[in-house]
């Protein structure tokens, strides 16, 4: 039996939803545009949640436990093999990145990244640490998706003034999962420049059939200049919870563990530990159903974008549920999704906020029902028409 009855989802009940992807904009509008999806809890992490409100259970973190969790689960998925004396509880990945940055970079050095990319990362980088942003596009392939430039990483890295590199893997907003031999490359590279790898995996556990996300810490090796960045909160769907995980080497592990401070570990949220720990150790059986959705959902959305928006560029991605979609051909400007939300009321995310090469793409999110995904994309297709 399914956990999970795509039929009982509608946009009558999501609208009862106080978070902010049905708060933000008006009843009227269609939201798909931040990170969150439309399917309810998972039973375990509900289950758990519940439990702590009924004891009172709401205050500050203890962390317990997320470690170990954590470590099963890295272990049962990926084979990796956590230290968890290397694991540190942050409230979520840009206090995680931020943290990483002060702790183990320069003031006023270089962050290596790869647009389009993450609009929060940029203020995380410039305004909060003090760093420098080094922009090395990924390289866009006609109806294949997007890859690393691995020549143009190579002379980034040699620059005295880069410190670090982000690699988003899987990459938001591409769905991008790099291959072994990409992650051997970026970690040689690493190694022979002194470049810190910051490797935000929060969206590792949604990789979709056909795909294989390899940690990069277990290519990297126990001694590397790198950490990973991961959470429980985009997979099953608790971002407001707040709680995720900084993963070190032997090497970074304790710098972080003994310099992270206090006032970042204890904003992390106690239910976010809670939900997470249940969602590391039970929510498989979840996860292994949404994952069937979402394969399903970015297929159909090849289908409906084919009906209607056929000039419309879309390689489906090969982890989470974000579209990265290509609408230079129709004459709709920078933005997109400003026309869209204009004429369609339909609020995808806006490309060009994802860096220059965003222009005159959007991002959708596709983690709903296909009705709902239906009715997305034939917004789309009455403003094109």
């Amino acid at each position: 039996m399914a956990i999970i009855d795509l039929d009982a989802i509608s946009l009558a009940d999501l609208r009862e939803r106080q978070s902010a992807k049905y708060q933000y904009y008006d009843a009227d509008v269609i939201p798909a545009w931040v990170a969150e999806m439309d399917f309810p809890l998972a039973p375990p992490v509900a289950a758990a949640l519940h439990a702590a409100i009924d004891r009172s259970d709401t205050g500050y973190r203890s962390a317990n436990g997320v470690a170990e969790a954590l470590v099963d689960f890295s272990a049962r998925h990926w084979d990796w093999q956590v230290s968890p004396g290397n694991v540190v509880v942050v409230p979520d990945v840009l206090a995680g990145l931020t943290s990483t940055l002060e702790l183990l970079t320069e003031p006023g050095s270089a962050v290596v990244l790869n647009t389009p990319i993450y609009p929060p990362f940029f203020p995380a980088i410039r305004s909060v640490t003090g760093r420098v942003v080094v922009d090395v596009p990924l390289l866009e392939a006609p109806d294949s998706g997007f890859t690393w430039d691995l020549d143009a990483l190579a002379d980034a890295f040699a620059r005295p003034d880069v410190s670090a590199f982000l690699l988003c893997s899987p990459h938001n907003p591409t769905g991008s999962v790099p291959s072994r031999e990409t992650l051997r490359v970026v970690a040689e590279l690493a190694e022979r420049h002194d470049v810190l790898v910051i490797a935000d995996e929060i969206h590792a556990p949604l990789t979709l059939p056909g795909a294989q996300h390899v940690p990069y810490l277990t290519v990297a090796g126990p001694e590397a200049n790198a950490v990973s960045l991961i959470s429980a909160s985009k997979t099953w769907n608790i971002p407001g919870l707040k709680c995720a995980q900084v993963v070190g080497t032997d090497r970074t592990g304790p710098r972080l563990a003994k310099g992270i401070p206090l006032e970042v570990l204890f904003g992390t949220g106690h239910l976010g530990v809670i939900g997470g720990v249940a969602a590391y150790l039970e929510g498989d059986e979840w996860l292994a159903e949404v994952l069937g959705i979402l394969n399903a959902n970015r297929r159909l959305l090849v289908d409906l974008l084919a009906e209607h928006a056929p000039l419309a560029r879309y390689a489906p991605p090969e982890a989470s549920y974000l579209a990265w979609i290509d609408f230079r051909a129709y004459d709709l400007g920078e933005d997109p999704a400003a026309r869209f939300l204009d004429e369609a009321r339909l609020a995808l995310s806006p490309g060009p906020t994802y860096g220059p090469p965003g222009r005159g793409f959007a991002r959708l999110n596709f983690a709903t029902s296909p009705a709902i995904l239906g009715e997305i994309v034939a917004r789309i297709g009455r403003v094109l028409q």
